[in-house]
């Protein structure tokens, strides 16, 4: 049974996909996880290789699980230390197709991340013949600066607690204080306004709160 959750979900979708499409993404509304990740799949080849970087929004609808299945893939988690997951980090920027969540995502269109490593931010911005943005309607934000808040202030403090050995202050205090500690997970900030060149970037939004 449809809720107003939904219904205004129906409604506001087709603004976000237009918006995004005017800056040459490749938008895609999904309405739930199962077909958010029928949609994802039905955009990558089954030839392509595939790898992933912070991407619990895609693992959340199934996805990595899905191409782990079908394609051949690069996935850092499988290192046996150190070096080599940096190495394995480092092909992902050759893959044929990345898949990624985003941080945020403002009304008119423009994805916003923050990362660590710079690993994600790196594939999104350039290597990856294709890459796919899992987008929960929960990272929607009004304006690019919301977005940029909603990144730093909402979605990385979060994330930080997957890493508790850390000692930043997000990790401890659960908040952020622009910290410039050694073990910082905010050291990017990427703001991509327009896609290029144009539908490289896929962007499926999901009538699911996803990730964080």
């Amino acid at each position: 049974m449809s809720t107003p959750f939904d219904a205004r979900n129906e409604k506001f979708a087709p603004l976000l996909v237009a918006m995004l499409k005017e800056r040459g993404f490749d938008a895609h509304y999904a309405k739930d996880r199962v077909a958010a990740l029928n949609t994802a799949i039905s955009l990558i080849p089954a030839e392509h290789v595939v790898s992933w970087g912070g991407a619990t929004s895609a693992d959340e609808i199934g996805l990595i699980d899905a191409v782990k299945k079908r394609n051949k893939v690069i996935d850092r988690d499988t290192a046996k230390d150190i070096k080599e997951r940096w190495t394995l980090m480092k092909n992902a920027l050759h893959c044929d197709t990345f898949i990624m969540g985003t941080n945020a995502m403002s009304e008119s269109g423009e994805l916003v991340n923050i990362d660590g490593n710079g690993n994600r931010i790196a594939a999104l911005a350039f290597g990856p013949s294709s890459v796919i943005v899992i987008v929960g309607i929960n990272k929607v934000a009004k304006t690019l600066d919301d977005a940029i808040s909603r990144a730093r202030n909402t979605a990385a403090p979060i994330n930080a607690q997957r890493f508790p050995e850390r000692k930043t202050p997000c990790v401890t205090k659960g908040a952020c204080f622009d910290c410039k500690s050694d073990e910082c997970i905010c050291n990017q900030i990427s703001i991509v306004r327009m896609c290029s060149p144009a539908k490289r970037i896929k962007v499926i939004i999901v009538g699911e709160s996803l990730g964080f």
